[in-house]
């Protein structure tokens, strides 16, 4: 350990090191964790969608006629979840590189997509109990795409010393 530095003191650089901090990324991790985070995405999209139609007999998704969704069916929504995580995983690797408080930028992109996609169906003309089933099938994936990802890359990055 370099003289005149100890863990006890995050603020202070190494003697003679550098004296800005950079964030240390595992890439690997990371996308694992990514990874990981896109498969239970879309297993939320396929449960939310056995739950509403098999269970409550209701419509998830608006009727090709309405737009917002088009005609899209139940792969296409697993997939569409799959591929959003894997995106929070390069928004958020990307945030860890490049800004000053990667974790608060973080939490406001998640939660002003996870409101659109919670506000969005109910942009269509289908039944009030097909927007509020997609509108909480949304909410879930979204709120653990954040959760999972963030947690990911907090296992998957430390500050150190450039």
């Amino acid at each position: 350990m370099a003289a005149g530095w100890t863990p006890e003191q995050p603020g202070r650089a190494p003697a003679g090191g550098a004296q800005s901090s950079r964030t240390v990324v595992d890439a690997g991790r990371l996308w694992a964790g990514g990874l990981a985070t896109a498969v239970i995405a879309a297993l939320i999209a396929v449960v939310g969608i056995v739950l509403a139609r098999g269970v409550f007999d209701v419509a998830v998704l608006a009727p090709h006629r309405a737009g917002t969704w088009g005609d899209a069916d139940t792969v296409t929504y697993a997939v569409g979840a799959f591929v959003f995580a894997l995106l929070a995983t390069g928004v958020i690797h990307l945030l860890l590189l490049a800004t000053p408080s990667p974790y608060t930028f973080f939490g406001w992109i998640m939660a002003l997509c996870t409101l659109v996609g919670i506000i969005s169906p109910f942009a269509t003309t289908a039944e009030l109990a097909s927007q509020v089933s997609t509108a909480v099938i949304n909410a879930f994936i979204g709120t653990a795409v954040w959760s999972l990802t963030a947690s990911s890359a907090h296992r998957s990055s430390r500050r150190g010393w450039a």
